[in-house]
Formats: C-alpha cells, structure tokens, sequence
C-alpha cells in the first residue's frame, strides 16, 4: 500500500496538484517515468497507459453507494473510452480533489455526481479532444473528420485507426483545449444505461479491502477504553492485570481514554477489559432523555434562543380550523456494518494512515495535530468503507489510531467492538418540533415550524450558521416543496452536551417525518385525501413525482387490512414520492411493499438508483420501527444490536423505485428515500387505527 501512496503522489507532483490537470503517460508501470516536457493541466482525473489502460482518480469514497462506478462513467463517456479497460484509485489529499461545491474534500449529502458532473465530463472531452488533435497531426487530416468509439481514433475516409494508448506520447504535446464541446444526452452511449458495478465480484469473493483489512509490516493491535460519559476523563489507571494478557505488549494513555496494545485484536479487547480505570465523569454525568426533552420543553416554551429562518405572509393567523402537534425525535447511531477503525504509522519524520474516511483533509488535519508534521508529511489512503452515512465524515478514530501509534512507537491498527460504536458516536440530534397548520375551505392556509435542536455543523466551522441558524438542521421544515403564501420556520439551537453529527439524509431524515405526518394531520382536517390535498400545494417538480408514485402504487386500492400512506421529500435537489403499504400485527406496523418515485435528474445508472433507493429506504425504516438511543446518567444505554436493533430480513418489504425521466443535470440519490419511510408508514398506521404517531420509534409510540 505505501508503494501505491508513493506512485499516487508522484502523479499529483507531475500534474501540478493545483486546479484541474491531465497526466497522459506518466510513471507507468514497467514503462519507466515519461513526464512530460510540462505541467499538463486541465485536470487531474485521468491517466491513459501505452497499453491501453485507463485510470480514473476518485475524490469520493466509496462506502457501497457505487461512486466506482458512477464516476469513471462520466469520464468513459465523454472519454468515448470501452469501459473494461478502467481501473480506478482513491486520491490522495491533494488541493486538485477537493469537492467544488463544498471546497474540501468530502463525500456526503448524496452529491457525489452532482458536484462532479461537470469537472468529470470536461476531463474526459478534454482527454478525447487532445488524443484526436495528437491523431490527426500524425495524419495530416482535419480533426473535425476523425471519430472515437471504444478507445480508438478512427479517420474513416483513410481507413486509418490508432488506439488511445499508442497516441499518449504524441497527446501529451498538444495545447490544452478550452471550453470543449460535451455530447448531448442523445449522444449518451454509457450515461443511463445497465452495468455491472466493478467492485463487487472482490467484495463477494472477499478480497475487496476494507478499513478493517489493512495490514502493515510490523503492525500491532491496539483497542481504546473510552469514559462512559461523554465529556469524561481518566483521572488514573492500573493496567497490571491487562499487561498480564497473553500478547498484551503496552497500555498507553491517549487524550480520551487508555489504550491497549497486543499481538492480536483479541489480546488487546481482552486487555481492555481488565484495565482498572477511575474516570473523571464531568459535567454531564446526570444527563438523561427525559431531562433533555424537558430542557427542550422549555426553550421552546420561553423561545429563548430562537432564530427565525423564514417569515412571509401571516403565518399566525388563526381565521380557520388550527391544528397544533409537538414532536419528539430520538438520538440516533448510524451502526455501520464495519466498526470504526483505522490503522497509523508514526514515525519521527512521516505518517501514514489507512482509513475508511469520508474526509481526508481532515484525517490529515488530526494526524498534524497530534504529530507535529507538516500536511506533505502526512499521507492519508482511503480504503473502501463498511459503510459510512454520514459517521465518517468525523475524523475521531482516525486521531486515536495516530495517538495510539505514536506513544508506542509502533504501525498500529486500532479496532472497535460494536459496543464502542453504538456508545461513542456523533448522534443524529434529538429534536423537539412544534408545528402549527391553519385550514379554510379544505385548503391550507397557514403553517408554522419551529425547530429545537443542536448543531452538528456549529462543531464543524461556525461559519456554517447564517444569523444564528443552522440550515441542516431545518432541512425539509424549510425546504418541503409546498407552495405556503403564509409560513413561518424556526431554529432553536439546544447544545446539551451529547455529541451530534450528520446521519444519513441528516435533519431532514427527522423533519420529514414532522412536515408529512402533520400535512396528512391537516388533510384529514380539511377532509380531504391525502394525496389529493398536497397535489393543491405541491410545486410543479413534486407533484409529478407523486403522480408517478400514486400510478405505481394503485394509491386507493381497497386490499382487507391494509392502508397506505403517502410522503413527499425534497433533499439536497432530488424529489421523491413515497407511498407505503401496511397492517397492523400485535399493535406494531408490518410494511408490505413500498413505492418510491424519484426526480435525480440525468440518472448515469439505474442499478445504482435502484440499490441506493432501496438501502435508504431501509436504512429509515430500520429506524422508524425501533431505532433509539437512550441517554442515562450521562451514558448510552445500547449497546450491540440486541437492544440498538436493526432492520431483519423478514421485516423488509419489497421495494420499487421509479424514476422520472430528466435530461437535467443529476441530483443526489444515496439519501432522498431515507426520509419518507417513516411518515409515510405512520400516515398509514393512522389510516388504519386514527392514532397520530408524533414520536418515534414506533415500538415505543405504539406500545
């Protein structure tokens, strides 16, 4: 692996690293270095072999959403390249990867191909371009009459045809041509059509490597014993009985907690668990759920601290039937498949980690932090990730692995149990939500949101927050598609002392259920249908995606015990539709089927589209049957997936994703069905019994 770190840097030296590049022909393997006589620089994404090898650098981690295969896409369309000769590498931290719309890099909020759509497309034309202008010169003919199919330059009038790999020398010296033309959708060979994702025959067979699947010569194991209070620290320790573990070879102390190190994982949790710790609880030793909905309570209340978001119109009113709900939303854990992990070298003069991280630059800003050494000393490799949704876009166990290696002067590879995972998260925020909705005449007049919850991007960089308020936290309280004249949404931010973070499809995976369980509350109000009652205030875009889901889904169909409910989501671009059908067995809902109805814009893959809207369909109803996180004394009261449950097979309904069809530019799809489950199954649960569901899981609400 550090081989390939090293060959990866040397490419980002050669193209500059700065701003968008093009490296044809540089340090191939067996080929010996052919740099060019130049910076060659329209962007760095792409490098074409002699042999006909095409690899593609991803700036985005792959965590199963498919970006291996959705990327190199892009570039193989615009490229005209046959899709069996990419191969792909994850970059390096390198100021030419950073996301344009987020100016790091980073991979969230499902806009992986939305925000390199363009920078992709125009680093494969521009590579096409530059391998024809190279052909044409070596036959005198006009570019213009030259064509590309499956990696080859064809020059058809003198039969005359050359492949990408034998042109390489001769593109490297050609100008860099700017502003060149895309295809048109109609061209599209590759873009919407079926493929098979490259990486899954390795992860079936087992090959595929995963954070937890490093290995480094003279590596070590290491696992941390962290306070069971958030905010604790150790005050002492006695690690005679752990350092008499069979292959327990050092305990050291790190910033939040003790860390064992051992031959073996096993020798080093059995180490763990025979440390004698006296921990210094802090300030948030009493802390409990009840406690932190009262404290809620009362912000909104008094509205102490509240910040109004948007305003127009008399929201107020009271001229109608007024309806008014309170919601409480749990802290949630993301449980990824793979623990948290990752594996350092510290060493007096570099470091190298391996990390499945969604955030290189800040893995690389921690391990500066704790060594002292300057970014380009400081090599980041992203593994692929056992899944991430959002609990990777903190960098903490990235920092412990480098703690840990450093004051043991070892490679170490540090491991967490499950119980680690689920009690030593970054949650997504408790919420408490009060709306308020005004209908006259069967149509909604008026509604107000006030949101009450902490900030996980007050953490991240403060600037994040606009006059006090944090926009994620209001996402689907202040962007659900209606056409509300008037309409009011607060923010509240309640700072309690549990560490937050972005879980999949963040706030809105929260608000959306308060948005769509309380239209369907004003609908019934209005006596209307549900469906019928949004498509009155529904903007354009949403309501064509909710037609589709009501044609698909036969919205009205009459089947002895079942209801169906319906919900509508706008996230980070996309729309969607959901319609549920469900019954009630032993008092808690069963889902039979669900219909999702999507707007992504240009889809690149429907596989992926299909994959992506089912996972996050069942990553939201995991959580709406009985996700929670409890807090007691301070402390996390799950702990493995006996008591923090997850989605079982037999509980997961078939699930049909539909899409609209767009030539728009593409729009995120990894999380747009993660938030309509969950109103879309209560609003169903009250058609079925009349009882409204203001709170979740539905285990507890329904017990």
């Amino acid at each position: 692996m550090a081989s390939n770190a090293y060959s990866r840097r040397a490419f980002i030296r050669t193209a500059g690293a700065v701003g968008v590049g093009l490296v044809l022909a540089t340090e191939l393997p067996g080929c010996g270095p052919k740099a060019p006589p130049a910076p060659f620089a329209p962007n760095a994404w792409l490098r074409i072999a002699p042999d006909d090898a095409i690899t593609v650098i991803l700036n985005k981690s792959e965590m199963g959403q498919g970006v291996i295969l959705g990327l190199p896409t892009i570039i193989a369309e615009e490229l005209d390249a046959s899709f069996d000769r990419i191969s792909v590498e994850f970059a390096p931290v390198g100021e030419a990867y950073i996301d344009p719309a987020f100016g790091m890099m980073i991979t969230g909020g499902s806009t992986s191909v939305a925000d390199m759509w363009v920078p992709l497309r125009n680093a494969g034309a521009t590579a096409r371009g530059m391998l024809v202008a190279a052909a044409a010169k070596q036959w005198s003919v006009d570019p213009q009459s030259c064509t590309t199919r499956d990696g080859v330059v064809y020059h058809d009038a003198s039969q005359r045809k050359a492949t990408y790999g034998s042109l390489t020398d001769a593109a490297a010296s050609m100008p860099v041509p700017k502003d060149v033309p895309l295809k048109s959708a109609s061209a599209f060979k590759l873009i919407g059509k079926h493929r098979s994702r490259p990486d899954i025959p390795s992860k079936v067979n087992g090959s595929a490597q995963y954070g937890i699947d490093v290995r480094v010569p003279n590596m070590m194991y290491a696992a941390i014993a962290r306070s069971p209070v958030f905010g604790g620290r150790v005050k002492s320790f006695d690690a005679t009985k752990a350092k008499a573990v069979p292959g327990v070879t050092q305990v050291v102390q790190i910033s939040n907690g003790v860390a064992v190190v051992a031959k073996n994982t096993w020798a080093a949790f059995q180490g763990k668990s025979q440390l004698d710790i006296a921990w210094d609880e802090g300030p948030n030793a009493n802390l409990t759920s009840a406690a932190l909905f009262a404290e809620a309570d009362g912000l909104a209340a008094s509205h102490r601290g509240e910040h109004v978001a948007v305003t127009r119109g008399t929201p107020n009113t009271s001229a109608g039937i007024v309806v008014e709900a309170i919601y409480r939303g749990p802290f949630l854990a993301h449980a990824t498949m793979e623990p948290q992990t990752a594996t350092a070298d510290v060493r007096d003069d570099r470091c190298e980690v391996w990390a499945p991280n969604q955030v290189q630059q800040r893995c690389q800003a921690d391990a500066m932090a704790v060594t002292g050494l300057p970014a380009d000393k400081v090599i980041i490799n992203t593994t692929l990730l056992g899944g991430g949704f959002g609990r990777r876009l903190e960098s903490d166990y990235v920092r412990e692995a480098v703690e840990v290696s450093k004051a043991a002067k070892v490679p170490v590879k540090v491991t967490w149990t499950r119980e680690d995972d689920i009690q030593n998260e970054f949650y997504r925020p408790m919420s408490l939500n009060v709306v308020r909705g005004v209908v006259e005449g069967g149509n909604l007049k008026a509604l107000s949101h006030r949101v009450v919850s902490a900030s996980w991007f007050l953490r991240w960089n403060p600037k994040f927050l606009k006059n006090g308020i944090d926009e994620t936290s209001i996402a689907e309280a202040i962007d659900a598609p209606y056409r509300l004249p008037n309409f009011e949404v607060t923010f509240t931010d309640h700072e309690h002392g549990i560490p937050v973070g972005s879980w999949r499809s963040p706030d809105a995976s929260w608000n959306c259920f308060v948005t769509e369980s309380f239209i369907d509350e004003l609908a019934h109000a209005a006596g209307k249908d549900p469906v019928q009652f949004r498509l009155g205030i529904l903007v354009p875009r949403a309501a064509n995606v909710l037609k589709l889901a009501v044609e698909k889904a036969k919205w009205g169909h009459s089947q002895k015990g079942v209801a169906q409910g319906v919900a509508i989501v706008f996230w980070n671009g996309s729309c969607g539709a959901m319609i549920a059908d469900v019954s009630m067995v032993g008092g808690q809902p069963k889902v039979h089927r669900v219909v999702a109805a999507i707007d992504c814009g240009t889809v690149v893959n429907p596989d992926i589209i299909t994959q992506q809207g089912v996972g996050a369909t069942y990553f939201g109803l995991s959580a709406a049957l009985t996700g929670k996180i409890t807090i007691g004394k301070g402390r996390v009261e799950q702990h493995n997936f006996y008591d923090y449950t997850v989605l079982r097979m037999a509980d997961a309904p078939p699930v049909d994703v539909y899409t609209v069809e767009s030539s728009e530019k593409p729009t995120g799809i990894g999380e747009v069905c993660t938030p309509p489950i969950a109103p879309a199954v209560a609003n169903a649960v009250f058609a079925l019994t009349a009882k409204r569901v203001r709170m979740l899981p539905f285990s507890d609400a329904l017990a």
